[in-house]
């Protein structure tokens, strides 16, 4: 399969064009011109503005991930005779994507312990059954997993009902993406979320792009890069493979660019893949050496500035260059883009925070953008690009093991709900405790938690070991078939375009936007927040702290939120007159960093160890052009030129290197498993690295975490590879 010369264009129309004629043109129109947030990646769009506008009133702001997501929506139901047909062994044998495309669910349904097939049973078996689970599990024996997909509303009646169980065992889909971004945010500037806002893109004159690929996963932001070139800036894209749409990308909404296309990147840099720390020193050490980093501003807002440039100092450029790949003269030419530029953005994504040490790369970004003053003033700052619509909101409204004071206090004044004080578990540390066999019930709100996990024999292991797996779902997945307990529950729910009421979403640049809902295309499914709070009302029915009954309306709930989650006071207007807003707070100005002394904090990091052998080479898992998160829509990767995904992506020299050939089977291992039969494919990324698909990839990942952020290191795994030929004699 041969890869195009650009991505985006006229492929990418084409294919929204194929998904219309599948579910109908008009339908899918006017569904995606409804008043509903964007279903897909947290740059966002939709809301109250309309269907494909952004926040600053844009249009057409679309993407073919956001088409992919409604054009699932659309399709039929499954029908009841697929269950009964279909044994889950032979539901096991179908890909993510068969799954996926088997029709939207719409009737409750259940796996009993000892049984081959899911069976529908009602709506009030399944709300009893569910409560009858909790109750006896108790709250020291279940835990609850939000993906990114559900509403502030859904995510608030979730941990609140964690809450008054008595668990702090919450956690959301953060902790295996972006959890290192907020944490090492946190503990540097004082907030977990970026510190931009969209129209900041626009004064723009150098972004730096360093492990993501938004060509891909979040192709809306493509159109700002374009932009940003067309005006004279630069674009310094950091990353271990040459993406196709990080070099030329067509913007289908721009005729320019459609016909002739848009260089994207200014500089191409390919460190190894783990390097980033080493290259974000190096460009620091630079900067220091040539005495231009700004003394004032460091002094007036920073602390920790000489524990820091003491330790850049004593590391030495033969480290800088081993660990990072990068020679110093590409370095230089960073840090000279970086000194010489006015108003610098710094964004990334997993391939910063995927690793152990995933925290401290993040670190070393903000110490980067503090040694110039370009955080904690508009036109300039840091942007963690988000991978699901409104995972940064089910954070900000509590959808996490530890409660911020500030929250925890109002919680405790204004609704006499004594929070839990115990610590919470995390993502990983809940897939723990079920392998050690002490989880008896788990709650998944949305999202494919066994998909998503890494060491797929140990999820599987975990999974299988609970009693009582709740999933509420629009459509099959993996965890379904395989993420089982002893008894699995699959409650259909309803998409924001189908809720009865409205539900409010937060983007990566933590504006709150409000989608209408509209008609639910199938009886049956229903909106998360009816069931949360039909669970609540007889979970805890003789609690009388919370009026269940009277959650069951989103506009009390907004009530809630605006009264006790700080930076959302502007929910009130919403609710007065649907009036979207940014949350207080995130995009700083006038140097004003939320931390306890006002200022921004250095961090003085060490470079992580490298592992001694010789013959590894450095793995990274990565999505496909074709999917969304975990969800596979194509098994093709367009902008890669791949036409399967049991491949593993290498270096030409290390092909020859290890003596294999183009399309040779292979045996790929690693210290968690193995994958056999796996095709080598020949490709542009930084020689000593190699990329294969997540999640198949799953399986060589070591379920091992940054101990900061409790991330799994899906982008920094050691592999060997050997030949599934014979040798010959």
């Amino acid at each position: 399969m041969k890869a195009p010369r650009s991505g985006g264009g006229w492929k990418a129309i084409k294919y929204s064009l194929k998904l219309a004629n599948r579910v109908g043109w008009w339908k899918l129109w006017k569904s995606m011109r409804s008043k509903n947030a964007c279903k897909t990646c947290a740059v966002g769009m939709g809301g109250q503005k309309g269907g494909m506008v952004n926040e600053a009133g844009l249009f057409p702001e679309v993407c073919k991930k956001s088409f992919q997501a409604m054009a699932s929506d659309m399709q039929p139901s499954v029908s009841s005779e697929f269950f009964a047909k279909n044994t889950l062994s032979q539901l096991q044998s179908l890909s993510s994507r068969k799954l996926e495309y088997s029709g939207r669910l719409t009737e409750p349904l259940l796996l009993s312990k000892g049984e081959e097939h899911y069976r529908p049973i009602s709506w009030d078996k399944a709300i009893d059954l569910v409560v009858d689970r909790l109750k006896a599990a108790g709250a020291d024996r279940s835990f609850f997993y939000a993906s990114g997909r559900s509403s502030n509303e859904a995510g608030f009646l979730f941990q609140m009902l964690s809450r008054l169980m008595g668990t702090n065992y919450v956690n959301n889909c953060s902790f295996y993406c972006h959890q290192a971004s907020g944490v090492g945010l946190g503990s540097s500037i004082g907030t977990g979320a970026g510190t931009i806002r969209l129209e900041d893109l626009d004064h723009t004159d150098l972004y730096i792009l360093i492990g993501a690929n938004p060509s891909s996963n979040h192709p809306r932001l493509m159109k700002a890069f374009m932009e940003i070139r067309r005006r004279g800036g630069k674009v310094i894209v950091i990353n271990p493979v040459k993406e196709l749409g990080l070099v030329n990308f067509k913007v289908p909404s721009d005729v320019r660019s459609l016909l002739f296309g848009s260089s994207i990147a200014s500089m191409y840099v390919q460190p190894h893949i783990g390097g980033d720390m080493a290259l974000l020193t190096g460009i620091a050490k630079e900067v220091l050496e040539q005495g231009v980093h700004d003394s004032d501003f460091i002094a007036k807002h920073t602390e920790n500035f000489e524990a820091f440039q003491e330790q850049v100092k004593n590391t030495s450029w033969d480290e800088v260059i081993k660990h990072s790949g990068v020679n110093r003269q590409t370095i230089k030419k960073i840090a000279d883009q970086y000194i010489s530029a006015k108003n610098v953005v710094i964004g990334w994504c997993m391939g910063i925070t995927h690793h152990l040490h995933g925290t401290n790369n993040v670190q070393s970004i903000v110490n980067v953008s503090l040694l110039r003053g370009m955080v904690g003033r508009r036109k300039a700052g840091l942007m963690p690009i988000r991978g699901h619509s409104n995972v940064q909101g089910l954070g900000s409204v509590g959808v996490t093991p530890g409660m911020k004071q500030a929250m925890l206090e109002r919680f405790e004044s204004q609704l006499n709900i004594k929070v839990p004080t115990t610590p919470g578990y995390d993502t990983m540390a809940c897939m723990e405790a079920s392998h050690r066999g002490e989880i008896d019930f788990a709650f998944c709100l949305g999202g494919n938690l066994f998909g998503s996990n890494p060491d797929t024999k140990y999820a599987l292991e975990a999974m299988n070991r609970i009693k009582t797996v709740l999933y509420l779902s629009t459509t099959l997945n993996t965890g379904h078939v395989w993420g089982t307990g002893e008894e699995t529950l699959i409650l259909p729910v309803l998409p924001r375009d189908e809720e009865p009421q409205s539900t409010t979403q937060e983007s990566m640049f933590s504006y709150v936007r409000m989608s209408d809902g509209g008609k639910s295309r199938f009886e049956g499914p229903r909106s998360e927040v009816s069931i949360l709070a039909a669970i609540g009302q007889k979970l805890f029915a003789d609690d009388n702290r919370i009026d269940w009954k009277k959650l069951e309306s989103h506009t009390a709930i907004r009530e809630l939120i605006a009264e006790l989650i700080p930076g959302y006071e502007g929910m009130k207007e919403t609710i007065q007159s649907n009036k979207e807003f940014h949350v207080t707070g995130r995009a700083f100005e006038e140097y004003q960093f939320p931390t306890e002394n006002g200022k921004a904090k250095f961090h003085a990091i060490p470079f992580p160890k490298l592992p001694k052998e010789e013959n590894q080479i450095r793995l990274m898992t990565a999505r496909s052009e074709g999917q969304f998160n975990s969800v596979v829509y194509d098994d093709e990767d367009i902008y890669r030129g791949q036409e399967r995904r049991d491949v593993i992506l290498m270096n030409k020299t290390d092909i020859e290197r290890l003596g294999f050939k183009p399309d040779q089977r292979v045996t790929v291992k690693s210290e968690a498993g193995e994958m056999q039969y796996i095709l080598v494919r020949e490709f542009d990324i930084r020689a000593g690295n190699a990329l294969m698909y997540y999640p198949e990839a799953n399986v060589l990942v070591p379920h091992t975490v940054d101990p900061l952020s409790k991330t799994p290191g899906f982008k920094s795994v050691w592999i060997t590879i050997t030949s599934e030929e014979p040798a010959v004699a």
